[in-house]
């Protein structure tokens, strides 16, 4: 065990949950040079190496994580979820997919839910992520995510915008700074001619904190502002 690694993983978990990634990512990097083997430190660290996409780093703590005694169910299930992720992000979704849903049979929460719901999604099969968006919203009908992943379903994969846009705004009501919900929102505002409504939907979704499992890229994003004339 690494006193010094983990005094200094506590200060970045704790930079961490107050959105101060910049500051929590330097300190989350020095406290792993030093040791840093607490497996709640480990698994902030991956998950913010994660939403900035360092995949490779992010590979090597999931490795580091998983050979630490005494990991709960629940911490292990989370270590595949994460791993899971990476292999999405390097090109294996199929094989990201089965690990996800044979997690699933065992643990069906909402990380699960929203997580399998949105690459079902990027799976490309209407119907399959129809049904499972269905289900996860039969397990929570008040969760903007999934209400985001079921208006996604229709309007990426259906093609059907009228019946994708009541989830878009109920998720929006629930999570105003949505970044996904807000750029499918602003789609519908260019398309009416709404402009400004559009540029402040864009530019609230800029603000956001990106993360692999959201649709909308600041590039996309950048490249939308710049289409009504505005400078990312």
């Amino acid at each position: 065990m690494s006193f010094m690694g983990n005094m200094i993983g506590n200060k970045a978990l704790a930079a961490h949950g107050k959105s101060e990634y910049e500051k929590a990512m330097q300190l989350y990097d020095e406290a792993y040079e030093k040791g840093m083997d607490k497996p709640r430190l480990l698994r902030g660290y991956s998950i913010l190496l994660i939403r900035t996409r360092h995949f490779d780093r992010a590979l090597e703590v999931l490795k580091k994580l998983e050979k630490l005694p005494g990991l709960t169910a629940n911490e292990k299930v989370d270590l595949h979820v994460n791993y899971a992720i990476i292999l999405w992000q390097k090109g294996h979704l199929d094989h990201a997919m089965e690990i996800l849903e044979d997690e699933f049979k065992h643990l069906k929460n909402g990380t699960m839910y929203s997580i399998i719901g949105y690459l079902k999604i990027e799976q490309g099969d209407a119907e399959a992520a129809l049904a499972f968006n269905q289900a996860a919203l039969e397990y929570d009908d008040a969760d903007p995510v999934y209400l985001d992943n079921m208006g996604q379903t229709y309007y990426r994969l259906v093609g059907d915008k009228e019946k994708a846009k009541p989830y878009f705004d109920r998720a929006i009501e629930l999570k105003p700074d949505a970044i996904d919900t807000n750029y499918f929102l602003s789609l519908y505002d260019i398309e009416k001619g709404d402009t400004e409504q559009a540029i402040e939907r864009l530019q609230t979704a800029r603000k956001g904190f990106f993360s692999p499992l959201n649709y909308a890229t600041p590039e996309k994003i950048d490249e939308k502002l710049a289409q009504l004339g505005v400078k990312a």
